[in-house]
């Protein structure tokens, strides 16, 4: 996998996180990253622009990063009353996005389906800015077989629809588990039918929905307000 751009690699850095290999442009400016990763004795390979661009093909600022694919996390691992639960997100844009929400928010977990969904990759590492280091993410087999497990364990869930309870009409106190659907479909019918609530945000124009990392901004932040 590989983290490229100035703000993802500081990051990196920073966090201690295994490097295998650094490639950096020629002309590279930037003294203090490079510095940073001589200190961390990292193999550097100086490439020409067009050599970076082929391994990555986004804006990579002169700067690459070969790190080992990221290592999921159990359900056990959970130690945190808040989890965020995707519903087989696909978009990794939206992924990042959310990892960084929960960051912010102080959710340390995040739940993903194993099948049919984006998994942690160069696109979610770059989105995330550095929060993929402090946001557990949870891959399970069976998402719906997940909650009735976290049911079991005290949890109460809330899903996320058009057709629900107003968002701040909920009670977000105790253990909680929050369900953001796919971007296309929603949840699935699974899923929503082993919900405890369901939350929907009120739209007063004419889009009926919401970018899925947005939603998941509000109403995380809107459970962290109540929960305070």
């Amino acid at each position: 996998m590989y983290v490229y751009g100035k703000n993802s690699v500081n990051e990196v850095l920073k966090n201690n996180r295994k490097i295998k290999k650094a490639y950096i442009y020629k002309n590279f400016s930037d003294k203090n990253i490079i510095s940073a990763i001589q200190k961390l004795n990292i193999q550097i390979k100086y490439l020409e622009k067009y050599e970076l661009d082929k391994l990555a093909k986004v804006n990579h600022q002169g700067i690459i990063l070969s790190v080992p694919d990221y290592k999921y996390y159990d359900i056990d691992d959970i130690e945190n009353p808040f989890v965020v639960i995707l519903d087989h997100i696909e978009d990794p844009h939206n992924f990042g996005a959310i990892i960084r929400t929960c960051e912010a928010a102080g959710v340390d977990s995040i739940i993903i389906p194993r099948n049919r969904a984006v998994e942690v990759n160069d696109t979610v590492m770059r989105v995330s800015v550095g929060a993929l280091d402090r946001v557990k993410i949870i891959q399970v087999t069976n998402l719906v077989d997940t909650i009735k497990y976290l049911k079991k364990i005290g949890y109460w869930i809330v899903g996320t629809d058009m057709e629900g309870t107003d968002y701040k009409d909920i009670d977000y106190n105790d253990k909680i588990g929050i369900v953001i659907g796919n971007e296309g479909n929603g949840m699935s019918r699974l899923v929503k039918d082993n919900c405890d609530f369901v939350a929907s945000i009120p739209m007063k124009g004419k889009i009926n929905s919401l970018n899925a990392s947005v939603a998941a901004g509000i109403i995380i932040f809107e459970a962290l307000k109540i929960r305070k």
